[in-house]
């Protein structure tokens, strides 16, 4: 079996084991190939840690670390404490063994609690996988890092510890009708008959970090640029630096399908680049517009699965711009990103399964368009 057969193998036992995780768990996958970092927003109880630990499992010499982060958590927590023996010839050593820098896969649950102690050692840990603490510096083994909370930081402080998780994920309760099947996973789960795990080395994992960055991206080079534009113009922060690293989630995608160049589904990743919940809609009806036109057996399965859309979430959207538009201090361009998202909210809306909620937004939509076509007449 080959490196990329075991990597498959595993996320299709991790997807068994969760049911109705599919997305999260393909997510993790890219995210690890690609080397990146991931970042999962969802309340308590919607098997974040679990699923990270089911993977974690499945890398058979790998050593996991997982911590809850506290507002007062202390670099020692995290680091590890400094080496008493060499601390009394006055050497400021930190022994690492067992703590997040000797890991090759790193949970953080409730990541935005980490304070100032610790922040600026975690962001080069996450950023340039390095740990530099005093005169220290040691290059990380870690293949990825996986952070979570239930909330999006309001610190301003705070946004460039999300911006260094490339992958953002929702991950909510499980649709109802899939819980008879939860329950029956979980209980297996809980009394360890689950099967044998399938497993992977770190080392055979980096050979496929190795390979993923010689993916040919040439063939959707002149997309991407057009939908990074697009996203720009319709007010999604997307900077040069991240505009990069995205490309390394691209190519993961083309990589696990076992293909050696990218194509336009592979574009799919750009859905879960998201800085605010208010974008996961857009998103995902400018990014669908794009790959629906060229959506073959080649494809990621997350390229082909369109996901509904949550009512409730495109109601807000349209509610926020409504509410944007009757800014009266708006220049001409603001004016353009808003009926650019509206377009995208709109085609958002046809794939709202419920008929009465689907006509009420179609309504709400209609009535916003006229209101700018008044403005603007």
């Amino acid at each position: 079996m080959t490196s990329l057969e075991k990597l498959n193998a595993l996320l299709q036992h991790v997807k068994h084991t969760f049911i109705g995780k599919d997305d999260i768990v393909d997510l993790l996958g890219i995210t690890l190939l690609a080397r990146e970092n991931a970042f999962l927003l969802g309340p308590p109880g919607t098997a974040k840690s679990a699923i990270v630990r089911g993977l974690s499992n499945g890398v058979e010499d790998g050593k996991n670390f997982e911590y809850l982060l506290t507002r007062f958590t202390e670099p020692n927590e995290i680091f590890g404490p400094f080496d008493i023996r060499k601390l009394k010839d006055g050497d400021l050593v930190t022994n690492t063994e067992g703590m997040m820098p000797e890991a090759s896969m790193v949970f953080l649950d409730e990541i935005f609690n980490a304070n100032s102690a610790i922040l600026n050692s975690l962001l080069m840990a996450l950023n340039e996988k390095i740990f530099r603490r005093g005169k220290e510096t040691k290059k990380l083994p870690a293949l990825m890092f996986v952070g979570a909370s239930n909330i999006l930081p309001e610190d301003e402080a705070l946004n460039a510890l999300l911006d260094r998780f490339l992958i953002r994920v929702k991950c909510d309760y499980v649709n109802p009708d899939l819980l008879t099947e939860v329950l029956l996973a979980g209980w297996k789960l809980e009394n360890n008959s689950n099967g044998t795990v399938p497993t992977i080395k770190s080392d055979e994992i980096r050979e496929l970090q190795i390979q993923c960055r010689k993916v040919d991206l040439s063939p959707i080079r002149k997309e991407y640029v057009d939908l990074i534009h697009s996203l720009r113009n319709t007010g999604i922060n997307v900077s040069d630096r991240r505009a990069v690293k995205i490309q390394n989630l691209i190519a993961a995608s083309a990589l696990i399908c076992g293909r050696e160049e990218a194509i336009i589904s592979d574009l799919w990743v750009l859905k879960f680049i998201w800085d605010t919940e208010e974008q996961i809609e857009v998103l995902e009806g400018i990014v669908n517009h794009i790959i629906e036109k060229e959506v073959s057996e080649k494809a990621h399965p997350q390229a082909v699965f369109n996901k509904a859309p949550n009512a409730e979430e495109v109601m807000k959207e349209i509610q926020y711009l409504s509410e944007r538009w009757d800014d009266s201090t708006l220049s001409f361009e603001e004016q353009n990103v808003i009926k650019d998202k509206l377009r995208y909210v709109q085609t958002r809306c046809d794939w709202i399964r419920n008929p009465d909620q689907k006509q009420y937004i179609q309504k709400e939509i209609e009535s916003l368009w006229q209101k700018i076509l008044k403005t603007i007449a």
